[in-house]
């Protein structure tokens, strides 16, 4: 590589270190329109477009990467990352898959297939990840929480309840592991500790988690209550009136 390239490849990644994704955009479309097969530009044009949300563009130049170096880490960590980003799951649970295989050291592969493969609907592989991570690393909250999805998922509520146990002490703020351990309550028939755990998260959750809670909350009152309690809990304005008053509740 001759001094002029080598100096385009270090403002390049002087860019993307310091966050400029603007210039990096700039720099590597200079540098791919003169080499093509440049796998590191690729690498470093997926990454900004990542980080601006261009997720499509993104996943293309990854891809490209992967291609050009396929034993490369760093290529297939960043293709799975986009993969997932954009929500296509199944794609991102291969990759990371690969990456574990290689290096069955790195924990957060294996936990982040389990997780991706949880959000692709394979529950069964996924518990099978989560187990391979919680092997390796007992004491991995994000490997619990992942068998604890899973788990409960393939409704084996004993299992999903000891693993959910396990993530909220080793991670007893993340509210993630609190509505896991809810969701293994519910499953074992223990209603009222499941509902008053939701009901707890409730406070601390915005937006769709805070909705995906509170549908929670709802479907097992609904479940439990009598006609006029089912009529409450179909509208969830009247609901939520109905829980700051104190009138809502499962014995």
């Amino acid at each position: 590589m001759v001094a002029g390239e080598a100096a385009t490849h270090a403002d390049l990644r002087a860019a993307f270190e310091r966050g400029d994704h603007d210039e990096v955009l700039r720099l590597s479309e200079a540098i791919l329109a003169e080499r093509p097969g440049d796998d590191a530009a690729h690498e470093l044009r997926a990454g900004a477009l990542l980080a601006t949300g261009q997720l499509a563009e993104a996943e293309r130049h990854a891809a490209d990467a992967v291609r050009l170096d396929p034993d490369e880490v760093r290529y297939r960590e960043l293709l799975a990352n986009v993969l997932a980003e954009r929500g296509a799951h199944r794609d991102a649970a291969i990759e990371f898959g690969w990456l574990a295989r290689n290096d069955p050291r790195q924990i957060a592969w294996s936990v982040a297939e389990a997780a991706e493969r949880l959000d692709a609907e394979e529950a069964g592989r996924g518990i099978e990840a989560a187990r391979r991570a919680a092997r390796l690393d007992p004491g991995n909250a994000t490997a619990q929480l992942a068998l604890a999805r899973g788990l409960t998922l393939l409704g084996d509520a004993r299992g999903a309840l000891a693993a959910a146990q396990r993530a909220v002490e080793l991670a007893p703020d993340d509210p993630a592991n609190r509505e896991a351990l809810a969701d293994a309550l519910w499953l074992t028939g223990r209603e009222a500790p499941a509902f008053a755990r939701f009901l707890a998260l409730l406070p601390g959750l915005a937006g769709r988690d805070r909705a995906r809670v509170m549908a929670k909350a709802r479907a097992l009152y609904r479940q439990q209550a009598g006609p006029l309690g089912r009529l409450v809990a179909t509208f969830e304005p009247v609901f939520r009136f109905g829980l700051r008053l104190g009138w809502i509740g499962i014995r």
